[in-house]
């Protein structure tokens, strides 16, 4: 009796058992890559996001910087000069070598605009089929300030 009975105990541990940890495997190994892959893919691109932004304030800002002294002095305005203002703009932009994918300087006497195209490769979820690399994009406007109330 004592014999059948731990042949029964055995064949139900065995069968309830097997299997059961590579089933759980399978089934939450391409979830857990998932999430992974949203984590990491998901925080370069929002630091892409960010440097594109960053890139394209300071090429803004660089030819901002290009006043028309000339117009300056004879009007109290400050006015930009728009081909130095483009082009210290664009150099800037230059200096960023290949992280930048395409980029656009337009100046005129009142304002530069700046816009930077990042592409990023995405590490984790670059191996699912379709989910290829993406563009970022970001675009800043900067005023000539001269003078100020601050210290």
């Amino acid at each position: 009796m004592r014999r059948v009975l731990r042949r029964l105990a055995r064949r139900v541990r065995v069968r309830d058992d097997r299997g059961t940890v590579a089933m759980y495997t399978v089934l939450f190994t391409p979830i857990v890559l998932m999430l992974a892959g949203l984590l990491v893919d998901g925080g370069l691109a929002i630091h892409a996001r960010q440097r594109a932004a960053d890139m394209a304030e300071q090429a803004a800002r660089a030819g901002a910087n290009e006043i028309d002294t000339d117009a300056l002095r004879a009007t109290g305005e400050p006015v930009l000069d728009p081909g130095r203002a483009r082009t210290a703009a664009c150099d800037l932009l230059g200096s960023f070598g290949t992280q930048v994918t395409a980029s656009r300087c337009d100046a005129d006497q009142q304002q530069v605009t700046v816009s930077v195209e990042i592409t990023v490769k995405p590490q984790i979820l670059g191996i699912v089929p379709g989910l290829g690399s993406f563009t970022l994009s970001s675009t800043e406007t900067a005023h000539p300030v001269t003078g100020g109330d601050g210290p």
